[in-house]
């Protein structure tokens, strides 16, 4: 059975940047239920606190953080690239460790979001992009999804267990 990487906020975990969460959604308690999620909050397991200030990736693009040309700053001015890396690559083990081939990941997070991310402006402007963790997980060949999308993640999870 094929195991699923999980936004922690997604599953009611209370871990979000200030200081909520995002689920949970019957699908999801499916796959618990049928135990298959691997939760994660990257920004957690790269050592952030919660709350935490918000942070945004200047021009959107999580690649840009992975290939070390632009970092993730905090409303405050902090950079925290260092502990988003850190997150998505403890992502990436748990991917590996488990032969995850599919996530669902919080929509327009710095770490997660997975079509759309804010563009650094702190302004609420959104662009195409990806966050760190959404950005490694598919540079490693897993289909990236957000809660937004459950109905397709489940599709592609039900092709994966033929």
């Amino acid at each position: 059975m094929q195991k699923i990487l999980v936004s922690r906020c997604l599953l009611g975990h209370r871990v979000r940047y200030d200081g909520g969460a995002s689920g949970p959604f019957d699908q999801l308690q499916q796959w618990i239920d049928e135990g298959r999620v691997v939760p994660l909050c990257p920004e957690v397991a790269g050592g952030l606190p919660t709350p935490r200030a918000a942070a945004e990736i200047p021009g959107g693009q999580g690649a840009q953080v992975l290939d070390g040309q632009v970092s993730v700053i905090t409303t405050e001015g902090e950079d925290v690239g260092a502990q988003f890396l850190s997150g998505a690559y403890q992502a990436l083990e748990l991917v590996q460790k488990h032969g995850i081939r599919i996530a669902v990941l919080k929509a327009n997070s710095p770490s997660c979001g997975n079509l759309l991310t804010y563009d650094g402006t702190f302004s609420g402007v959104k662009v195409s992009g990806e966050g760190v963790t959404a950005a490694l997980l598919k540079r490693h060949g897993v289909q990236v999804f957000s809660e937004l999308e459950l109905p397709h993640a489940a599709q592609a999870l039900a092709a994966q267990d033929q």
